[in-house]
C-alpha cells in the first residue's frame, strides 16, 4: 500500500513536471512582436517584481524577466528596445480626468501650469493678446493656483488690462473665482446693472470684473460657455494635441467624468472620430453627465434605452472607447461645491434633492448601469448613502459598480458604508490647489486627513487616482503623485499628516490597477503581469528612488499602448510617431506647449 501511494505522488509529481514543460515550450514558441530589455521594469504584481525585460505579444505581455531569458522570444520581425536601464511603470491610468472636454478646449487655453511666476504668466498673456484674432479670448482656464508662483497671489485686473488692453481675457482658478480684464468685460456686455447667476457675484475693479463662486460655480461655468469656440477641424487638430500631451506624461487610460457644458454625443465627436479612424492614442472610457437641472431623469432615460456600456468604438484598440455610465453628476441639485474659498453647500436648502437622486438611482439600478457621483464633504456623502441604502434595501440590489468622486472629508462612517455598499472612491489631488484655502477655513487640523486616504486603504475600499483635470487641477499626473506621497501642495504646504501619506509603490497603484477598478478593467491593465494589456511608460527619471521634490517633475520618454509606441523622446524620439501642426496657426500650445515643465 505504502508503494502505491509513493507511486502515486511520483507519477503525479512527474505529470506536474510536464505540464509545467509543456506550457513553457507552448510560451516559447510564441515569438514577441516587441521586446523591452536591460531595464528597470516594475511589474506591479503583488510579488513586487521587478523585471529587466518584457516581451510584448498582439498588445498583451507575453512575459518577463531577464533580459536572457526573454531575447528567448525573439525572431527577425521582433521590435527590440534597449531601455539602457531605465525605469518603466504600467501606463498611467486618471480614473476622473474630463479628457474628451478637455481635448475640445486644449489648443484654445493658456496653460499655466507648472509655472514658478505671475509675472511670466503676465507675460504669456501678453505675446498670446498679439497674436490672437479679432472676436477670440486669451483664456487660462485653470490647473493653477497663485500659491505656486514665488509672488504667491492671484492676477488683479489692472494687470490683465496693462498686457492685454484691446483683447479679451478669462482667467478661472478652480472653480472659486475668474478674472475678467476690461475688454472681456466689454465684449460680454456686463455692466453693473448685469444680475449675476444665482450664488455668484461681479466685483467690479478697475474696468473689468472679478466673479465669485459663493459656493455656486455657475458664474464660471456660463462664462466659460460664452467664449467662441474653434471650428470641427480645430477641435479634431486640439484633441489629437491634448491626448498626445497625455501620452508625454505617461497615461495611456483616463476615464471621463463627463462635466458641465459638455453635451453627449455632439461635444464628443473628435474622440469618436479618432476612434473610427483607428488612430486614438488612450484607452478612454466615458460617463454621461445630464446638463440641465430637473431634466435629468429624462437624459437618463434616454440615455440607458439608446446606450450600450462597454461596446468598444476604437478600431485600433482591445479596449479602447466605451460608454462606463452614468455621473459624475447624477442630478445637479446633489452636487456639492468644492470651494474652499466660500462656505459649505448644505443639500437641505434644496428641497428636491433626495426625490431626484432617488428616481435617477432607482432608473439606473433598473437597468445594471454603473454609476458615479460627486461628493467633496461627508455631510453630502452621509445623505447620499442614506439614499442609495433605502435604495439597497428595497430593491434588494444595487447597481453592478459604482463609486463616489473626491470625498475630500469622509469620514470613517462614510467610507465603511460605502464598501459594505459595494462602492469605490475616487481621489484627486484638487487639495494641491486648493490647500491654503482650506487651511484658512477650516484650520490646520481639519485638513490632516482632507482625504484619508490611508483609511481608505485600511478598510479596502477600491480606490483610484486622477487630477479632475483640466478646469481645477492640471492634468499632470505627477504632481498627483508628489501630492500623495508628500502631502504638499503645489505652493509647498505641507499639509497632511505623516500618517496619511502613501508610499511611491502605493500610489502608484493607485494610478494603474486601482483606476482601472472604475472601468472595471482591473483584470485587463494597470499592472505587467502576463496576459495584460501592453500598455506601460518608460520614465525620465527612476520615479521610486529621484529626490521627492523631482516626481513632480518627470515625464515618459517612450508610452506605449497596447503594444504600440504613442510617444517617443530622447533616445526615442525616432519612434514618436508623426502628429499634424497645431491649429489654429494662433493657438498658445504653438508657442508655449501645455504643461510648463
Amino acid at each position: 500500500m505504502k508503494y502505491l501511494i509513493t507511486l502515486s505522488i511520483l507519477l503525479s509529481f512527474f505529470s506536474s513536471c510536464q505540464s509545467q514543460r509543456i506550457q513553457e515550450e507552448k510560451d516559447l514558441a510564441e515569438k514577441a512582436d516587441m521586446l523591452l530589455y536591460n531595464g528597470k521594469i516594475a511589474i506591479m504584481n503583488e510579488e513586487h517584481t521587478i523585471a529587466q525585460a518584457l516581451a510584448i505579444k498582439d498588445g498583451l505581455i507575453l512575459d518577463y524577466g531577464s533580459t536572457t531569458d526573454m531575447k528567448q522570444y525573439m525572431e527577425d520581425a521582433t521590435q527590440q528596445i534597449d531601455l539602457k536601464g531605465r525605469t518603466a511603470i504600467p501606463g498611467l491610468n486618471d480614473s476622473h480626468l474630463h479628457v474628451t472636454r478637455g481635448g475640445r478646449f486644449y489648443n484654445l487655453e493658456l496653460r499655466w501650469d507648472g509655472l514658478g511666476s505671475l509675472k511670466k504668466g503676465l507675460q504669456m498673456i501678453k505675446e498670446q493678446a498679439q497674436r490672437t484674432p479679432q472676436g477670440q479670448w486669451v483664456r487660462v482656464i485653470g490647473g493653477w493656483s497663485p500659491y505656486q508662483f514665488k509672488e504667491r497671489r492671484m492676477p488683479t485686473i489692472k494687470e490683465l488690462n496693462e498686457v492685454a488692453s484691446n483683447t479679451p481675457v478669462f482667467v478661472l482658478f478652480l472653480y472659486s473665482q475668474g478674472f475678467l480684464n476690461a475688454k472681456g468685460l466689454e465684449v460680454l456686455g456686463i455692466t453693473k446693472e448685469t444680475v449675476p447667476p444665482v450664488g455668484g457675484r461681479y466685483e467690479f475693479v478697475d474696468g473689468g470684473a472679478i466673479l465669485h463662486a459663493e459656493p455656486d460655480p455657475t458664474i464660471l461655468y456660463k462664462t466659460i460657455s460664452s467664449l467662441p469656440l474653434m471650428s470641427d477641424e480645430d477641435q479634431l487638430n486640439s484633441t489629437l494635441q491634448f491626448y498626445r500631451e497625455l501620452n508625454r506624461l505617461g497615461i495611456t487610460s483616463a476615464i471621463d467624468a463627463g462635466g458641465g457644458g459638455h453635451l453627449f454625443p455632439n461635444d464628443y465627436k473628435s474622440t469618436r472620430q479618432l476612434a473610427d479612424q483607428g488612430v486614438l492614442p488612450l484607452h478612454i472610457s466615458y460617463y454621461l453627465f445630464p446638463q440641465k437641472p430637473n431634466e435629468e431623469y429624462q437624459d437618463f432615460q434616454e440615455w440607458v434605452s439608446t446606450q450600450v456600456t462597454y461596446e468598444n468604438f476604437a478600431k485600433n484598440l482591445r479596449r479602447g472607447y466605451s460608454l462606463a455610465g452614468g455621473g459624475e453628476f447624477l442630478v445637479w441639485s446633489a452636487g456639492d461645491f468644492e470651494n474652499f474659498m466660500a462656505p459649505r453647500p448644505e443639500l437641505d436648502t434644496r428641497p428636491n434633492w433626495k426625490p431626484q437622486l432617488r428616481q435617477v438611482t432607482n432608473l439606473l439600478v433598473e437597468k445594471d448601469w454603473p454609476m458615479r457621483i460627486h461628493a467633496t464633504y461627508s455631510e453630502s456623502m452621509a445623505q447620499i448613502l442614506d439614499v442609495f441604502e433605502e435604495i439597497k434595501n428595497q430593491k434588494g440590489k444595487f447597481v453592478p459598480r459604482w463609486a463616489f468622486d473626491h470625498a475630500e472629508t469622509a469620514g470613517i462612517e462614510d467610507l465603511q458604508r460605502t464598501k459594505d455598499l459595494g462602492g469605490g472612491i475616487a481621489i484627486q489631488n484638487r487639495m494641491a490647489y486648493a490647500a491654503e484655502y482650506f487651511v484658512e477655513r477650516y484650520g490646520k487640523e481639519q485638513a490632516c486627513y482632507v482625504p484619508p486616504l490611508r483609511k481608505m486603504l485600511d478598510i479596502g475600499l477600491p480606490v483610484g487616482a486622477g487630477t479632475d483635470g483640466t478646469r481645477v487641477s492640471s492634468y499632470n499626473p505627477w504632481p498627483a503623485l508628489y501630492w500623495m506621497v508628500s502631502g504638499k501642495s503645489v505652493g509647498g504646504l505641507k499639509y497632511m499628516s505623516d500618517d496619511n501619506l502613501l508610499s511611491r509603490e502605493e500610489a502608484l497603484m493607485l494610478y494603474t490597477k486601482g483606476s482601472a477598478w472604475f472601468s472595471q478593467e482591473e483584470n485587463v491593465k494597470g499592472t505587467l503581469e502576463k496576459g495584460m494589456l501592453a500598455d506601460l511608460a518608460v520614465l525620465s527619471a527612476d520615479y521610486f528612488t529621484v529626490p521627492e521634490d523631482t516626481i513632480k517633475s518627470l515625464v515618459s520618454v517612450l508610452t506605449v499602448l497596447e503594444g504600440k509606441v504613442v510617444y517617443g523622446a530622447e533616445e526615442f524620439k525616432t519612434l514618436n510617431p508623426g502628429l499634424p501642426d497645431v491649429s489654429p496657426v494662433w493657438s498658445p500650445v504653438r508657442y508655449f506647449g501645455g504643461y510648463q515643465q
